[in-house]
């Protein structure tokens, strides 16, 4: 249970004042798409920062959430969509109409001593004040180097304090943080770094066990528009600044404190303010930018969903550079006030669950993947984890019996499934600790407020009936700016209308609860009956002998596609195969749905952020099989 003192977020003075008719419009209505303003704001992203607006707008902004949202789905005014896949997330609940910046003032002046962030690897605690500290000398430093709003800086490095502090840094100067993964190659990096065109890079020395950053970077720096490189330490080789440099600048110039005040004042939510790389599913990945008002209330509603407040304590193994960590993590504590938590520099399942149980964390995130490996540790029940309250799972689809042992071995009871994709903020869909068991298990919940869905016919476009499976399609604030530097994707999945096609495959029922099917992409055409590998993977979860599985199509010259399953076993099922769960299924599923041709591995592979790479696993299986073509 949470302590009798646990607070919402206030708002910075003492009575708020009235809502302009803008600010009136903002927080009452799904926002209208403009895509062509969300073409204007990339084109700025790329040029020389602009004249900012001299509009003055009150630094004094609508709090948080007090309640849960009322979870009815609006469709009084649109009568002609009773029956069809529309909903509309709740419009009375507040969003905020401010930088990201002014959030984190706002949060550290309420809650000054509470912990912010506590990197256990590290050894590193700070309260809030301390963070906002941090925070504005960083920002002050990178001001010190001359970087402008909407210049690019990345950060190339894993879980730590550095990461969220420049997160939090670049945003109260309007650059753009261009979020790269740790695990990325020469040229990989390479490619983020023009592609985004990054001129300052902030990266850590290098993974433990691993290879250098430094090295990699001098391999491709003159490949690049780098102008500066900041390496996390104490001390830097020639050709780098340090992190302890960067923060000694912003602290003892006091010509920047006025110079920081100035460039936040020129700041706007709708300004974009990070780059994400989307998570590689599906082969090169696109360069997805966020504004502060995208990230923001994204952040606000998953914490709210979760019914976080200052108490709150937010267990964070998975990885910063991704959106769920970033936003679904970062984001959802600094609007609420709670503690960020983070176990180690990547997943470590026996670090997670030692932060959890020393930190006291109330809420724990992962995906799926991780959530099984915490509950596979031989010393797991030795862990006191009655602390935990909630959490979010997400990234793909979890295992009945997976979420079934989290809510009562972890004692996560409140334990939140999410959905939703990097162009979106990412969150769409949550379920919450109202819905029962089994929503929480069959769906990914209903839609996240001043947000629209639907569900459509990808062929001619039209809204299917409830339960009808199509293309599920997202509208509203948490919409991507665009990808950057590509128009042309751009155009291909936002329409003139603002909806986001986000290639999904789902069904919306009567009540606004929204299930995924699949990806259109894995969709399988056996003979002209459509196959949803989702539904063959949930059923052979259900073998005892099965730990995982993914199932896709390969070609076939007969049927034009067919069923290819990957098994990785339990331990103590070594000797289990293909016929046993060929007969398994026989008389339970139509013969059609029974994969033709199987394969036990011991791991699959996966982004970074613990999404199947199922095209790999096509592209491996049609090799393998001497079946030529893709």
């Amino acid at each position: 249970m949470l302590a009798a003192s646990s607070r919402q977020l206030p708002l910075a003075g003492s009575s708020p004042p009235q809502a302009t008719g803008s600010q009136q419009r903002r927080a009452a209505a799904v926002p209208a798409a403009r895509p062509s303003r969300r073409r204007q704001l990339l084109v700025q992203a790329t040029t020389q920062s602009k004249q900012a607006s001299s509009r003055q707008r009150s630094r004094v902004l609508p709090p948080a959430p007090q309640q849960q949202p009322q979870r009815e789905q609006q469709r009084g005014e649109h009568p002609e969509l009773q029956g069809l896949s529309f909903v509309r997330g709740p419009t009375d609940v507040p969003q905020l109409d401010e930088t990201i910046g002014e959030c984190l003032a706002r949060t550290a002046q309420a809650f000054p001593d509470n912990d912010a962030v506590v990197s256990v690897h590290q050894g590193v605690r700070l309260s809030y004040r301390q963070f906002h500290e941090q925070v504005e000398q960083a920002a002050r430093g990178l001001l010190s180097l001359g970087i402008q709003k909407g210049d690019r800086v990345g950060i190339w490095a894993p879980n730590c304090v550095e990461w969220v502090v420049l997160q939090y840094a670049t945003s109260k100067i309007g650059a753009i943080l261009v979020n790269i993964n740790p695990a990325y190659r020469a040229g990989e990096l390479a490619y983020a770094l023009n592609q985004s065109a990054v001129t300052t890079l902030v990266l850590a020395r290098g993974l433990k066990g691993s290879r250098e950053f430094i090295e990699i970077v001098d391999s491709v720096v003159g490949q690049t528009q780098l102008r500066h490189r900041i390496l996390l330490a104490d001390e830097a080789p020639e050709g780098y600044t340090s992190w302890a440099a960067l923060r000694a600048a912003g602290a003892a110039d006091g010509s920047l404190v006025a110079a920081l005040a100035e460039r936040e004042a020129q700041l706007q939510p709708d300004d974009p303010i990070n780059i994400q790389y989307t998570s590689g599913t599906t082969g090169h990945p696109k360069a997805a930018t966020l504004s502060h008002r995208n990230i923001l209330n994204n952040g606000l509603y998953v914490a709210h969903t979760c019914k976080y407040t200052d108490a709150d304590r937010v267990c964070i193994p998975v990885p910063l550079y991704h959106c769920f960590g970033m936003v679904i993590g970062n984001m959802a504590c600094i609007t609420s006030g709670a503690a960020m938590v983070y176990p180690a520099e990547s997943f470590n399942p026996q670090a997670t669950l030692e932060a959890v149980q020393a930190e006291h964390c109330t809420s724990l995130y992962g995906v799926p993947t991780m959530f099984i490996a915490e509950l596979a540790l031989p010393n797991f029940s030795q862990f006191k984890l009655d602390s935990l309250r909630t959490g979010v799972m997400a990234g793909t689809t979890c295992p009945v019996d997976v979420m079934k042992r989290v809510r009562s071995d972890m004692h996560m009871s409140d334990v939140t499934i999410c959905y939703g994709m990097t162009e979106t903020s990412p969150v769409s869909f949550q379920t919450s600790a109202d819905d029962t068991v089994e929503r929480r298990v069959s769906t990914v919940g209903r839609v996240h407020p001043h947000l629209e869905a639907k569900v459509i016919d990808p062929g001619n476009g039209k809204i299917v009936p409830h339960g009808t499976v199509g293309e599920l399609c997202v509208r509203g604030y948490s919409v991507m700016l665009g990808y950057y530097g590509d128009e042309a994707a751009t155009a291909a999945v936002l329409d003139q209308e603002g909806w986001m096609r986000t290639g999904d495959l789902g069904t919306i029922d009567a009540q606004g609860y929204c299930n995924i099917v699949g990806r259109i992409k894995d969709m399988v055409i056996w003979g002209g009956e459509n196959i949803y590998p989702r539904e063959i993977e949930e059923f052979l979860h259900g073998h005892p002998a099965v730990a995982d599985v993914h199932v896709f199509g390969v070609p076939s010259k007969r049927y034009g596609e067919e069923l290819c399953a990957w098994i990785k076993l339990r331990s103590g099922f070594e000797g289990m195969g293909r016929a046993e769960l060929r007969a398994w299924c026989q008389g339970q599923i139509a013969r059609y749905k029974v994969p033709r041709y199987w394969k036990f591995v011991e791991s699959f592979p996966m982004t970074a952020s613990g999404k199947p790479q199922k095209y790999k696993m096509r592209e491996a299986a049609i090799a393998e099989l001497g079946l030529g073509g893709k």
